[in-house]
């Protein structure tokens, strides 16, 4: 692949000295003209061929590279431009040595117009035209006449071709370093689309997870309803229905309203604690074991049903999600024994294992299968559980008791 011309995609801003530079051979050559008149001017026909040449020479240039830019890119135009610079400089040289002074011209147009390794064969053909003027003194003949002749050349030939690769290698330092800042500008484009995309990622997970903070939320506070309010009203109604069928034994009617009464402003209080999203109030004060036999207790007493409370295992304390989600299974179970199962005698089991806590509430009612639903209560149970990477598991069978049994891991608070 060719080297690209010298002038090609170079920025003037980059290059401010470039339209001085372009007119620094007009400036020269008439420098050169106007001696060349001082020294001939008793010489009228040598003078004009001068002349004539120099006049030649500014067209040339003036045509084809002041006049016409876009031909400074062109590798044809400006090998033939170049070509009649060096033709019109050895003429002029041949003539008159003063005019050696011209050839910094020629260098200074074969590094902006002649590619690599075409700039070296340029350079070459100026080193001629300088050596030539600079050995017009040198009156010797023969072998020593052409040796040092050529040694003058030499002269300006060897530094001009250290110079030319320099240049050259300064070039490709700069192609180098444009190619790294183009790359660098796609890399820049790539991540800055790239964060773009993240941040529209970032800005989708922040909603996913606002709506799963919402339906979080909603489903506690279903739960924190379903295990305050609607069991209390549960509870209430079944205490008013019992009321009203002892309208004839005064003091039986008084237990009832009293009872009822008590669960109305337990029910009152627990609803404030969750809506404030505070622990079950049982948990407030006592472990977890005591919670549940303050449970059981007040449960046993409303309902007239013996609960038998057991702890067994070393007991230690949990986090406090776990010991909630335990004491809301064991009174989620109690009120569907006194809801549904029409049982005698119940059973609460805490049980501390190695890596776990169980909870298991048995009953000898009628069981799922004769009229237990299995409504939002245990779907609330089963979710709390769940939520902590636990499990629940109900066992029931028609006239033979259900068994719930909860699971979840022991993590130290």
């Amino acid at each position: 692949m060719s080297d690209p011309m010298p002038l090609s995609g170079v920025d003037s801003t980059d290059h401010r000295w470039l339209p001085v530079a372009f007119r620094a051979p007009y400036v020269l050559l008439a420098v050169l003209a106007g001696f060349t008149v001082l020294m001939r001017r008793s010489d009228g026909p040598a003078l004009a061929v001068d002349l004539g040449l120099c006049a030649a020479a500014a067209l040339w240039m003036l045509w084809l590279f002041t006049l016409h830019p876009a031909w400074r890119v062109r590798p044809t135009v400006m090998a033939v431009f170049f070509t009649g610079i060096v033709a019109v400089s050895f003429a002029l040289v041949l003539r008159d040595s003063w005019f050696g002074f011209f050839t910094p011209a020629g260098y200074f147009f074969a590094f902006i117009v002649l590619r690599w390794p075409w700039r070296l064969a340029g350079v070459a053909a100026m080193a001629v035209v300088a050596g030539t003027a600079q050995a017009s003194g040198i009156t010797e003949t023969g072998v020593t006449g052409v040796a040092l002749r050529a040694a003058v050349v030499l002269a300006n030939l060897l530094p001009m071709f250290g110079f030319a690769w320099l240049d050259r290698r300064g070039d490709v330092e700069t192609e180098r370093r444009k190619r790294t800042l183009a790359e660098l500008r796609e890399a820049n484009s790539r991540l800055e689309a790239t964060l773009a995309e993240n941040a529209g990622l970032h800005e989708q997970l922040l909603t996913q997870a606002r709506e799963a903070g919402i339906q979080d939320e909603r489903q506690r506070m279903a739960r924190e309803i379903h295990d305050t309010l609607a069991q209390g009203l549960t509870g209430i109604v079944t205490q008013l229905q019992a009321a009203e069928q002892a309208t004839a034994d005064p003091a039986r009617l008084r237990r009832h309203v009293e009872a009822a009464t008590r669960l109305a402003r337990e029910s009152l209080s627990e609803a404030r604690r969750s809506v404030h999203a505070l622990r079950p109030e049982p948990l407030e004060t006592a472990r977890l074991a005591d919670a549940l036999d303050a449970v059981a207790a007040r449960w046993s007493a409303l309902h007239g049903i013996p609960v038998a409370v057991t702890t067994t295992g070393t007991e230690r304390p949990l986090r406090s999600e776990a010991e909630d989600a335990l004491l809301r299974t064991a009174q989620e179970a109690l009120a569907n024994v006194a809801a549904h199962a029409g049982a005698s005698r119940v059973g609460v089991t805490l049980s501390y294992l190695d890596g776990e806590v169980a909870l298991d509430v048995r009953d000898d009612g009628r069981g799922i299968g004769g009229g237990r639903p299995g409504g939002f209560g245990l779907i609330a149970m089963r979710q709390r559980i769940e939520s902590l990477s636990g499990s629940l598991r109900i066992e029931s069978e028609p006239r033979y008791g259900t068994a719930i049994s909860a699971l979840v891991p022991a993590v130290a608070a």
